[in-house]
């Protein structure tokens, strides 16, 4: 079985902390539990930010040119998406997109080697509550 998995990565190494101002995913192909190849592909930013300010359960604008999903699109392809923070709204979003989505410290090689042993956890605190005029100023949201 083929698996997928995409990393927020700002430089290749590190767990981007907010996964909006990534530029980067790094992609694993996986194979027989064995890592078979490795590219980057570029993340869209935060640019269309007045699509979060929908209502949830307004799913339309998550789909156009533009919307969030396209934060997704490079990876359409993947089953897992490991960051190591992101807001409530792309958390969900990338959700809906069919990810499997892990938060987490550390870096890409540990958490993707944790990934394949099994032992990687998501970390709830990580998703950060979205706060402001179009989500900006991010902060932790209590006793998630």
């Amino acid at each position: 079985m083929t698996l997928k998995i995409a990393v927020a990565t700002p430089d290749g190494e590190k767990l981007s902390p907010h996964f909006g101002e990534t530029p980067w995913y790094e992609v694993f192909t996986v194979e027989n539990g064995q890592i078979v190849a490795r590219e980057r592909r570029p993340k869209p930013h935060h640019e269309d930010e007045g699509d979060e300010e929908h209502a949830p359960g307004e799913h339309a604008h998550l789909h156009r040119p533009g919307g969030p999903m396209d934060f997704f699109a490079p990876i359409s392809d993947c089953n897992v998406l490991i960051a190591g923070g992101m807001g409530d709204r792309a958390y969900e979003w990338a959700r809906q997109a069919g990810l499997e989505v892990y938060l987490t410290r550390g870096t890409v090689e540990s958490a993707l080697q944790a990934y394949l042993a099994g032992e990687l956890k998501h970390d709830p605190r990580r998703v950060h509550a979205s706060v402001g005029a179009h989500g900006h100023g991010h902060r932790r949201r209590r006793g998630a």
